[in-house]
């Protein structure tokens, strides 16, 4: 289920305050170092740092 383009906006990386993308059920970090994808349930992010993923 995508989010809202406008809550998609206004949402930032928590670890390093970069923008976020879409892709699939998460929310992958544009920044050049960090990287990480938080998880989307039920329509809601879940922007905590230890609930993300790493990138591979």
């Amino acid at each position: 289920m995508p989010l809202e383009a406008g809550l998609l906006e206004i949402l930032a990386c928590p670890a390093c305050h970069s923008p976020l993308r879409e892709e699939g059920d998460e929310l992958v970090c544009d920044g050049s170092e960090c990287k990480l994808a938080y998880p989307v349930r039920d329509g809601i992010p879940v922007l905590l740092v230890d609930e993300a993923r790493r990138p591979a």
